[in-house]
């Protein structure tokens, strides 16, 4: 509302005075509020409603029934306080499952991150068939990890497997043979079959912050004298970061919680050396009916993946999403 200044009568007109406020104003504003907040919690209840339903109860759920010493049937009664986490540190299941993780997040970091990467720039320059070659690339992402599993197995199939065929073929038939069946070849195999189920996901994450790099930057590196590499290691890989750091996210999460392809081809054999915490949760929870210490591994499990999630947010993601981030006057404050 527009307010009109009026001269003072009793003082000549040298000053200016306000008309009373309008009754009732103030009590407008309010049921304004209350309206709007009434709306925006009417669009946000049915989601909040089914996110509480589908993730907090069965969080909550799971942290109950990780005190108990429990079958999965009725409910839990056998309290047995924090001895499924104390079973937790001396089961050589369980620690095999935290190493064979941390291999699975080195390699992912090392190898199959920098292939994309590499990948990423080469199908971004102007070379024949490149929208060919990116949609063969990506398409492994598509297919199930069911199908995946199914597809590998028969592929690393030992004798029979076109693996086998192809090194006989070239003179190294005494090279095959392993591959899912042998402890020492299993994790390798196994992470080869995710390079190519999950590369091409996160090469296609390159490839969309690569074209939203001005074109103008890497003009103007070229025209300073910049060559190739000066050129990817000063303009594009720095303008590309937020990317990246997105991409080791999800790569890191994923190998935390690596299951149905695992499942699928190995089943975490043999004898444990391919099994993941969480195909370890699942032998124990639906195999064994010891859903209470499952209950603990599913636990330990979101505490990891959460405690990473909050570190990598304060730590790496913090000037991106610091970026991102604006208050109600929209200023950024």
């Amino acid at each position: 509302m527009t307010s009109t200044f009026l001269p003072d009568q009793r003082s000549g007109g040298g000053e200016a005075v306000l008309p009373p406020p309008v009754a009732g104003a103030g009590g407008g504003r309010a049921r304004r509020r209350l309206l709007h907040w009434l709306t925006a919690m009417g669009f946000q209840l049915p989601a909040l409603v089914l996110f509480g339903v589908l993730v907090l109860l069965p969080i909550l759920f799971a942290l109950y029934a990780s005190f108990f010493r429990w079958g999965g049937f009725g409910m839990p009664s056998d309290y047995t306080g924090t001895d499924n986490f104390t079973r937790l540190f001396q089961d050589d299941v369980f620690l095999g499952d935290l190493w064979r993780c941390l291999v699975l997040v080195v390699l992912s970091l090392a190898l199959q991150l920098p292939f994309a990467l590499a990948m990423a720039v080469l199908l971004n320059q102007r070379i024949r068939g490149r929208a060919v070659y990116r949609m063969l690339f990506f398409a492994p992402y598509v297919l199930s990890e069911a199908i995946t599993g199914v597809l590998f197995g028969m592929i690393f199939a030992p004798d029979d497997g076109l693996a086998d065929h192809l090194l006989s073929d070239i003179g190294l038939g005494a090279l095959g043979g392993k591959w899912f069946s042998d402890p020492s070849t299993v994790m390798a195999t196994l992470f080869l079959v995710m390079t190519w189920k999950y590369f091409g996901f996160h090469m296609m994450l390159y490839l969309a912050g690569l074209q939203s790099i001005p074109a103008e930057l890497t003009e103007a590196a070229t025209v300073d004298g910049a060559g190739p590499w000066q050129r990817f290691r000063h303009v594009t890989l720095p303008l590309l970061a937020p990317t990246l750091r997105i991409s080791v996210f999800l790569s890191v999460i994923g190998s935390i919680q690596l299951f149905d392809l695992v499942w699928v081809v190995t089943a975490g054999g043999p004898d444990h050396h391919s099994e993941t915490m969480a195909v370890t949760m699942f032998q124990y929870g639906f195999k064994r009916y010891q859903v209470g210490y499952a209950s603990a591994i599913s636990v330990a499990m979101f505490a990891i993946s959460l405690v990473f999630a909050l570190a990598y947010q304060r730590f790496v993601l913090r000037r991106d999403l610091a970026g991102a981030t604006t208050n109600m006057r929209g200023d950024g404050a």
